[in-house]
């Protein structure tokens, strides 16, 4: 496979021998990879399918043990572009049995970008973006969250939802709790706290929130 130095027989040329290298220093960080520790921020060597891509995780979903956020990156610059065109999937609710370990430069030939290709459309991963958080406040800084809707796939979902329950709250003196104040604001959506998370997209919001704070001045 490789070209042969004209300056003698059976001697690799300089880039025939970087390419040995390279593909040597692959072998070794698949076999040994470096480990991902769960809640520190660092790129991660993700499987999709025969290949291995980088990934950025999202701090503060990065914790795990079953499934963390992540946004697939290029391998050599968040600009370059795949193929013919800059793909960007949005944050991915990974598996945590999918990382290989940290992100090691020496897995840059298998990914997708250096086989020219594109990302696929189907990762095995679904959407883990957005969320909108009511939260109940008083002086001193003291509270609690009230209500978390999420995920929401887009974010025009959240800022629509975030606004109407903002509103809501404006105008009607039934979204009160007493000696507390309520605001709704987007957030990430959290992925290991999804147990705590409502569908947004069965309910109407208003409709979750008042049932919501009826639950809380009840008790």
């Amino acid at each position: 496979m490789f070209r042969r130095c004209a300056t003698g027989p059976g001697t690799l040329s300089p880039e025939d021998q970087a390419a040995v290298h390279a593909f040597r220093a692959m072998l070794a960080a698949c076999r040994s990879p470096e480990p991902w520790i769960p809640g520190h921020t660092q790129d991660i060597a993700v499987r999709i399918g025969p290949f291995i891509e980088r990934a950025h995780t999202r701090p503060g979903d990065d914790n795990g043990p079953d499934a963390i956020a992540i946004a697939l990156q290029h391998p050599d610059s968040p600009h370059a572009p795949y193929a013919d065109r800059y793909r960007k999937l949005g944050w991915l609710r990974c598996e945590t049995t999918q990382i290989l370990g940290a992100w090691n430069p020496a897995y840059a030939m298998l990914t997708h970008a250096e086989a020219g290709l594109d990302l696929p459309a189907d990762t095995g991963m679904t959407p883990a973006h957005y969320a909108v958080l009511v939260e109940a406040r008083k002086g001193g800084g003291t509270g609690y969250t009230v209500l978390r809707l999420g995920p929401y796939t887009q974010t025009r979902h959240t800022t629509r939802d975030a606004d109407r329950l903002t509103a809501a709250l404006d105008a009607r003196e039934a979204l009160l709790v007493p000696g507390f104040t309520l605001t709704a604001r987007p957030a990430p959506y959290v992925v290991d706290d999804h147990a705590r998370f409502v569908d947004p997209y069965e309910t109407d919001a208003v409709a979750l929130l008042a049932d919501a704070v009826e639950g809380v001045n009840a008790t």
